[in-house]
């Protein structure tokens, strides 16, 4: 009896996985389907990094207590990695439209492994947004290590998850693509400011501290300058919160968010 219950167990993870890397598989394939995607991702590293961190780098940088140039590297790989899966997550809405969905969820695998192969599909250009950051970085003098590169990359497919369930969230609750790609622009824009990927937030009180402490974004930059900036003396000026609450803290967010923003979605779909 255990052994027939152990099989069936190992089966059903076996399903789920297949689900997740054939989704993933999708994603990554209709990327390279669509080179205006890929431009885009490379693009936007230019206008973010180049534009917007440059201005500051030249003009807001004086008396503080550490490289800005760092840090604004790191929170610009964090924030593309947010911005990019959020903006592939609005394609559920098309999917929907298309009925692609209705075969996915009549399928007999967890709703969970197809969004979190969504998720992870668009982990693929958020990573080439990644690359495009570091580009404009080396242009503009700015470098890390590239030990701690690799430590971000091996971080980058948890954050690009909290990106894309909270993308999620909003998405479950929306049958417009055009409105489901103006809710995660409200929803990435705001962050990048308030989360810290750009202007330090360690002093911010109020309302804005609240808003800052709810978003996931937070908490993923501030684990990502822990690694990058482990064992320095600016570490106590740049870092926050200790890594283990930041790593609870991007955990319980993305599941709640997911959660929410599978439960609904799926539902929608079902009341179709």
């Amino acid at each position: 009896m255990n052994e027939m219950v152990l099989t069936r167990n190992n089966s059903r993870g076996f399903r789920e996985l297949n689900s997740i890397l054939t989704v993933m598989a999708r994603e990554v394939t209709l990327l390279f389907k669509s080179p205006s995607t890929l431009i885009a991702s490379l693009a936007m590293p230019i206008m973010m990094m180049g534009m917007v961190g440059g201005n500051l780098m030249q003009n807001m940088t004086g008396g503080l207590d550490f490289d800005f140039g760092g840090f604004m590297l790191v929170g610009m790989l964090v924030n593309m990695l947010f911005m990019m899966v959020s903006m592939n997550m609005t394609s559920l809405v098309e999917d929907r439209e298309t009925d692609f969905n209705q075969e996915m969820l009549v399928s007999p695998v967890s709703r969970y492994s197809l969004v979190i192969g969504k998720i992870l599909g668009g982990t693929f250009g958020a990573i080439v947004s990644m690359a495009g950051t570091l580009v404009i970085g080396l242009f503009m003098g700015v470098t890390l290590p590239v030990g701690k590169l690799l430590l971000i990359l091996a971080l980058s497919p948890l954050f690009c998850l909290s990106g894309g369930a909270l993308a999620m969230m909003l998405i479950g609750f929306i049958r417009s693509k055009k409105a489901a790609n103006m809710a995660v622009m409200i929803i990435t824009m705001p962050q990048m400011f308030l989360s810290g990927a750009i202007i330090p937030i360690n002093h911010t009180e109020g309302v804005l501290m609240v808003l800052s402490r709810l978003m996931p974004m937070t908490y993923c930059l501030d684990l990502a300058r822990a690694v990058v900036n482990a064992g320095t003396p600016e570490y106590d000026s740049i870092v926050m919160f200790n890594p283990v609450t930041n790593f609870i803290a991007i955990a319980a967010l993305t599941v709640a968010c997911l959660i929410i923003g599978t439960f609904f979605y799926a539902r929608a779909d079902k009341n179709r």
